[in-house]
């Protein structure tokens, strides 16, 4: 079921997300926080060090074939159709160690 789920989540991405990052303007990537609610997926797999946090936490889903269909979605949003997954506290453990990659 969670497959199923995670399937249809990935496949309904692109039509979801492409009205919500349309109107937003493009942040330099050095100078943007990573984050759970606003960084989008792709840009979170794009760096090494935030995928090796997503690989501790959610392996299953960014080692889904069809994960590049959620590249322009963020995890909270992934969150809506992948609930059992994306949990609020794995969120905020996600989030905690995004947060220790660039602290200094």
């Amino acid at each position: 079921m969670r497959k199923v789920l995670l399937t249809a989540a990935l496949a309904l991405a692109p039509v979801l997300a492409a009205p919500v990052f349309a109107a937003e303007p493009a942040a330099p990537a050095a100078a943007a926080k990573l984050s759970v609610e606003t960084t989008d997926l792709g840009t979170l797999l794009d760096d090494a060090g935030a995928k090796a946090v997503l690989a501790k936490y959610i392996p299953d889903m960014i080692n889904n074939e069809q994960i590049s269909m959620a590249r322009g979605m963020t995890l909270k949003q992934l969150q809506g159709f992948a609930g059992d997954a994306l949990t609020d506290e794995k969120l905020a453990a996600i989030q905690a160690d995004l947060d220790k990659l660039h602290s200094h």
